[in-house]
Formats: C-alpha cells, structure tokens, sequence
C-alpha cells in the first residue's frame, strides 16, 4: 500500500513539541516519496498556538515545495458543546482545509452524548473537512452516530498514528479505531490516515494504523491517504 499524502502535521507556528519550518517538513516529506503535504497547525486556543494572523498569511506560501504538493490547513479546536471553533469561518475560508478536534486542555471531557455533539456540531461547519483523533478515549462518544454525522456532512475520520503509537497519550485507542474502520467499511465511507507529526520525525509515517486497516480489511480504494481523488475530493470547496 502507497501512502501519496499526509496532511495532519505541524510545524514551529504549532508552539509545542518542534522547530520545525514548513520547508524542514517539506524535505521529510520529500524523502517519504509523498505527492501531497498538508501543514495543519494547532489554533489560537492551543497554548502558543498559531495566531490568526499566521493563518491568513498562508495563502501567499508556496503551493510547491520540493516537487510536493503542498496544501496549508488548521486543526481547530472544538471549544463546546455547540461545536464552535477557535477560528472563525472567515480564515477558514482562505485554508486549504480543516481538521477539528478536541483537546483535554481546551475543552474538558463530557458524557457521551456530549462528545459526539460536538463532534457533529463541528462538522456541520462547511470548511471542516476532517475530525481529527476522534479515537481519544477521554472523550467517549457514539461512534454510529459519528460515523452517520461524517457520512452526512462528507467529513472524514481521522485514524491517528500518534494515538497508537506505545508514547501515544489518549489511551488504548485500538478498540476506538477498530470501530471507525469497521462503521467505516460497513457504510463505505473513507477514512484519512494521520501521522500528527509535530516536526519531521514521523511525517508520512502511518505504520501503526495500516496494522489496524489490515486487520479490519478495510478497503485501500477507501484510504484517502492512497487516493489523490479522494483527497482532493474531500477539500474541494
């Protein structure tokens, strides 16, 4: 299996973890023989997270780096139960795409019910295109309804390396991943495979979730990550 692209990543403007330029994630990519880059750093709401006026600056960077592809993104934070975002729609507007996820420092943990709320909420935002590590098992949620929410508002699912990786910190996530891919595979909706690379280390690197995809027999024509179509289907606007 080909893994052409990775698109949740993050770079020195993400504040934590790496100081790492775009065109030292560029080089990664270009020795991971990817085709297509997304840059998809932390918002505002992360501790020293990128400020807005660093998103709105990258409409002008380079659509091309290295013979890659490369695409300039956010992953938002989901702030509550409505599924706002610390973002507004006007600077998402101009970003190539969105992951919205939820991070324990930014929103505590609710019920159930009110986990996949915000999910849903948040998709329903036409510049989201992808949930990003909904595996997390601090956050429980109706993983059906997730998967039925994404089908509805044509957003991806993100399954996420870093969270199962032995350092990942969201807990076993297996269980969680399995049943996306399963729900996923069930209703043939595709699935974004993510290295959440902070700096260069793991750009493109996807091993641990291709362990599951094998295991569950999920499709490779439904792995946006081996479909240029797909994901660039995903983010047109």
């Amino acid at each position: 299996m080909v893994i052409k692209s990775d698109i949740h990543t993050h770079t020195i403007a993400s504040g934590h973890a790496t100081t790492a330029t775009i065109t030292d994630m560029a080089k990664a990519a270009k020795t991971k023989n990817l085709e297509i880059l997304g840059i998809s750093d932390h918002g505002p709401a992360t501790a020293f997270g990128g400020k807005p006026s660093y998103f709105r600056s990258l409409a002008q960077a380079a659509k091309n780096r290295l013979g890659i592809r490369m695409l300039y993104g956010a992953e938002v934070n989901i702030l509550d139960n409505k599924g706002s975002l610390d973002l507004p729609d006007d600077i998402l507007k101009g970003l190539d795409f969105t992951i919205a996820s939820l991070h324990r420092p930014v929103k505590k943990p609710g019920s159930l019910d009110e986990n996949t709320t915000a999910y849903i909420e948040a998709m329903k935002n036409p510049y989201v295109n992808v949930i990003g590590h909904p595996d997390d098992t601090h956050y429980p949620v109706d993983y059906n309804a997730l998967v039925q929410g994404a089908i509805k508002h044509h957003v991806a699912l993100e399954i996420n390396d870093s969270s199962l990786r032995p350092d990942g910190y969201r807990g076993d996530t297996k269980f969680n991943d399995m049943m996306i891919l399963n729900l996923c595979k069930h209703y043939r909706h595709p699935v974004l495979l993510a290295s959440d690379s902070h700096g260069t280390e793991h750009v493109g690197e996807v091993e641990e979730a291709l362990k599951l995809v094998a295991l569950a027999e999920f499709p490779e024509e439904l792995i946006i990550n081996t479909n240029n179509h797909l994901l660039l289907g995903l983010i047109a606007r």
